[in-house]
């Protein structure tokens, strides 16, 4: 299905048109028929000759009621711009023209009504020369007149190639419809509509009514007044809710796939033409939404809007701006759903410097320079194209930003020119190279400055370098580790130190291995732990050092154990706590906890009597 939407000024017949070319009426409303004069979104239908099927949205002429028009405007993949072969160009053909520019329509077709009154060659010179300005460029035209139904065949053959030449929608999309109708269907419940511009829609799809993010269900779905099972974009559709009361949806609101979308109350635009200066507090429109917000510029064609409602976008959305004072429409481009703040003094001057080098690119590559690191969930809700899990990633060669440099830094470096490989990842998150380059060096040097500090303390935890650099998961840390460090036990080492010990430590060692050579069973005592000034913390070192090894309270050589099983083996059948003491050569403070042990590893085993056997005796 192709879907056009009209505009133009008021008057100037763009429902008749509709009624003569499809023979339904747009105007839906008593009031409408009794005025002649649209105030609301009308809808109607029909097929060309060779069976394409055509939708129209008829929007209103007349100034007041704007927000109507805008809502029909923004979600219409083409437009058919009507102007009166008898008036002219007129005010609202201006305000139509200019809120088409700031959506960015760019498929259009003009027709100048009422031929049958004047000479349509002025009006229609006028016109394509004023649109040729806009978003819509040259297009194709033609003189009608509804009543006479001069130039209808014309005109259906022109939107026939308007149809064959727009761009194809992404059916693989995800969804987003904006809602213009709600209303309730006996035996059926709540129903919307909208138009889909992107996506496909399937009975018992699981959706999310935006902004609230109330999961829905769709119970029915209706096209050209027909049920289908499924539709696919572009197409005017009509969706039967399930479990949704009426109250609970209105028009501004959408359906949007679930994490498909970026729901933000912030973000960060270039506004279209020469420096723009706008209200404090203007509306904002997106799709059928409208919301105040407030401004706060940066730059001269960047700003941040703060929306008083959150909105469901993509990087490269297009906004329309409107002063309600001066009527000014003004066209932005979203650069960034989730900007960063602006805290420190000179933050908003460095955001506008970096605004002034972005672009609106769905590039993997280009999305991380900015960031620096981002879960493939966030990236998709923003609209950048990512491909699935475990694929190597490559940046566009053409798609670098000038001046963008990783991990939100401000553009001046030379990062963004650097040749970059393939992005890493860990997991489902993925790093910007450059940045990655930067972080690596960082956790080297916070291993080497923690072992420096704490000497007798084990590696660098994860937790704690993770915080350290800022990073969102400690996936990300072990990633980044690399060939320089090892990562055990949830820490951090250097594989290249030469020594962990401090110096007094190494001494110390190596006095306990002279002891222990001597006689193996003989465990230091308390006094002799003094000596060498071992604390608690110098033995744990030492321990994970593998200098020694503690039984209890006991500390022997690493290979006292498998030492200890030689000597038992001497013994015949089971054994007591003094058969292994004299076996040894040592105490009973030894014995105990050795032997425990051998029985916790299942090396020996204890019987009723207390007497130990060795299992493999």
């Amino acid at each position: 299905m192709f879907v056009v939407a009209t505009a133009g000024h008021v008057d100037h017949g763009k429902s008749s048109l509709l009624r003569a070319l499809t023979g339904t009426d747009p105007d839906r409303l008593g009031e409408e028929r009794r005025r002649g004069l649209t105030l609301d979104l009308g809808f109607v239908w029909t097929r060309l000759p060779d069976g394409q099927p055509l939708a129209f949205v008829d929007v209103p002429g007349h100034q007041r009621f704007i927000a109507n028009t805008l809502a029909g405007i923004a979600t219409a993949p083409a437009v058919l711009f009507v102007v009166a072969a008898d008036e002219g160009w007129m005010p609202q053909s201006q305000e139509h023209l200019a809120a088409l520019d700031a959506f960015g329509v760019r498929t259009g077709l003009l027709a100048v009504t009422r031929a049958d009154l004047a000479d349509p060659d002025a009006a229609l010179a006028d016109a394509r020369e004023r649109l040729a300005l806009s978003s819509l460029g040259e297009v194709d035209a033609v003189a009608v007149s509804a009543r006479t139904g001069t130039g209808l065949d014309e005109l259906r053959h022109r939107l026939r190639a308007l149809h064959d030449g727009g761009p194809p929608a992404d059916a693989a999309a995800p969804v987003r419809l904006w809602l213009d109708r709600v209303f309730t269907v006996d035996g059926a419940g709540t129903v919307v509509t909208g138009t889909l511009t992107a996506g496909r829609l399937t009975v018992e799809d699981q959706l999310e009514l935006a902004p609230e993010g109330r999961p829905v269900t769709v119970r029915g779905l209706q096209c050209l007044g027909a049920e289908t099972d499924t539709v696919a974009a572009p197409a005017r559709v009509a969706v039967n809710l399930r479990r949704t009361p009426r109250e609970a949806v209105k028009r501004g609101n959408a359906l949007v796939t679930p994490g498909g979308w970026w729901r933000t109350d912030v973000v960060d635009v270039r506004l279209d033409g020469g420096e723009a200066v706008l209200p404090a507090e203007p509306l904002v429109h997106c799709g059928t939404a409208v919301t105040s917000a407030r401004v706060r510029p940066l730059g001269p064609r960047a700003a941040r809007l703060r929306l008083r409602t959150p909105l469901d976008l993509h990087i490269g959305d297009r906004l329309l701006i409107r002063d309600p004072g001066s009527r000014v429409l003004t066209g932005a481009v979203v650069l960034d759903v989730a900007p960063p703040e602006l805290t420190r003094r000179g933050a908003a001057a460095a955001r506008a410097r970096r605004l002034a080098a972005m672009t609106e690119s769905t590039d993997t590559a280009v999305q991380l320079r900015r960031v620096g690191v981002a879960h493939r969930d966030d990236l998709r809700a923003m609209g950048i194209t990512v491909p699935e899990s475990g694929a190597v990633l490559r940046p566009d060669p053409g798609s670098a930003e000038p001046g963008a440099e990783p991990g939100g830094a401000e553009p001046g470096g030379s990062a963004s020119n650097r040749p970059s490989p393939g992005v890493p990842a860990a997991g489902e998150w993925l790093i910007d190279p450059g940045h990655a380059a930067e972080l690596r060096t960082r956790l080297h040097d916070a291993v080497s400055a923690h072992s420096r500090a704490q000497p007798l303390e084990p590696g660098l935890p994860v937790a704690e370098a993770q915080r350290e650099l800022g990073l969102p998961a400690p996936a990300l840390v072990e990633a980044l580790a690399g060939e320089r460090l090892l990562v055990r036990n949830g820490r951090l080492y250097r594989r290249d130190a030469p020594d962990r010990l401090p110096a007094a430590l190494r001494e110390a060692a190596r006095e306990l291995r002279a002891d222990f050579d001597a006689a193996p069973f003989r465990a230091p005592t308390e006094a002799r732990l003094r000596e060498l000034g071992l604390t608690r913390r110098a033995l744990a070192a030492l321990v994970r050092e593998g200098v020694i090894a503690r039984y209890g309270d006991v500390c022997l050589p690493p290979g006292a154990a498998d030492l200890a099983v030689a000597g038992l083996r001497s013994l015949q059948g089971p054994f007591t706590v003094g058969d292994c003491c004299r076996a040894l050569g040592t105490s009973r403070r030894v014995a105990v906890p050795l032997l425990e042990h051998l029985d916790r590893t299942g090396v020996t085993e204890r019987g009723a009597t207390g007497r130990r056997t060795l299992k493999d005796a």
